[in-house]
């Protein structure tokens, strides 16, 4: 296995996490606001206000070490998407700005506006949906090149089905991931109001994921011949990925075993996610960058991989003490402790 194999795999593993933690913190806002206009919020505010406040400082740790690393380990990605996701990223960057402001202010300042809440909650959309443009640019025809000057087709990123089939994926994802994580929760807490709402949401958003997912490898087709035919040669993984959707399900719909169906939820994007990456394996940037086109020097990659596995190692423990000390604590979860409250 080469440097570069070992660097992207890396990467891609807190990718993945960031995909999982942030997908749930998205979600659980999302269904906060939503529980505010639908006039549900005496059953789920507290629930979800419970698993966000010692979260939700954690959540973007793995965006962070994903874009750190990915500068470090192919230098040229700075040039080829800083180039071309300059109003993208910028976005996002508005996005998750406005998102940690409204954190800060309702936790630290007890501030609580209905408008406030209204974007906190579409946030926790819009940001998926911003953030997924960059799976879509890599698939290639998005990116003009002239020389040495790149520039983003706007109109044709529009107008691509298999754009809006990402994005779609991403905001379908955030709610179904939160939703199960939440029914897990809620379960774990002893609320069985909450549960069962947040159990229906999950359902709900089940089919509309699976949908949005297979019309990807759909529009991949006619998009990406290339990645679809080396999509189609790990169906196997993508088979697994179902049988895990489905036991997820069933666990719903049985209202039985939540903490397995959460489990089973994982290991299904994790087959597919790591389908996705190998199968458009070497590009970066379709057909313009691959893994192997300006890869660090052999010194800086060792240094990076042994600084990323160290990180992993401390970050898992602090995760596992986070959940164990909060979110899972018997006192908190029950609402019996929350900031020293009886």
């Amino acid at each position: 296995m080469t440097l570069e194999v070992v660097g992207i795999s890396v990467l891609w593993l807190f990718l993945f996490g960031y995909i999982i933690v942030a997908s749930i913190d998205f979600g659980a806002g999302f269904f906060s606001a939503y529980s505010h206009w639908a006039n549900k919020q005496h059953i789920l505010h507290r629930i979800i206000q419970r698993y966000l406040s010692p979260v939700w400082e954690v959540t973007n740790v793995f965006l962070v070490f994903f874009f750190v690393g990915i500068v470090g380990f192919f230098p040229k990605t700075a040039y080829y998407y800083g180039s071309v996701l300059l109003v993208p990223a910028s976005i996002s960057i508005v996005l998750l700005a406005i998102r940690g402001s409204y954190y800060a202010f309702h936790t630290y300042g007890g501030t609580e506006r209905n408008w406030y809440l209204l974007v906190y909650g579409l946030t926790g959309l819009l940001i998926p949906a911003s953030l997924s443009i960059v799976l879509t640019i890599s698939e290639g025809g998005f990116v003009e090149k002239n020389g040495h000057a790149l520039a983003l087709d706007y109109g044709a990123l529009v107008a691509s089905p298999l754009s809006w089939s990402v994005v779609l994926l991403s905001v379908t994802s955030v709610l179904y991931i939160s939703a199960v994580f939440l029914t897990y929760y809620a379960n774990a807490a002893g609320d069985e109001r909450a549960r069962e709402l947040l159990r229906r949401y999950a359902l709900l958003w089940s089919g509309p994921t699976m949908l949005s997912a297979l019309l990807i490898i759909y529009q991949l087709r006619y998009h990406n011949p290339e990645h679809y035919a080396n999509l189609w040669k790990m169906a196997w993984v993508l088979a697994v990925s179902f049988l895990f959707f489905a036991a997820t399900v069933y666990w719903l719909w049985k209202k039985q075993r939540f903490g397995r169906a959460f489990i089973a939820l994982v290991c299904q994007y994790a087959f597919a996610f790591y389908a996705y990456g190998i199968s458009h394996y070497p590009y970066l940037l379709y057909p313009h960058l691959t893994i192997y086109d300006g890869f660090t020097n052999e010194t800086m990659a060792v240094a990076l991989i042994a600084a990323f596995i160290a990180g992993l190692l401390l970050l898992i423990p602090s995760l596992y003490l986070l959940m164990r000390l909060f979110l899972f604590n018997k006192a908190y979860v029950k609402g019996k402790w929350e900031g020293g409250k009886g």
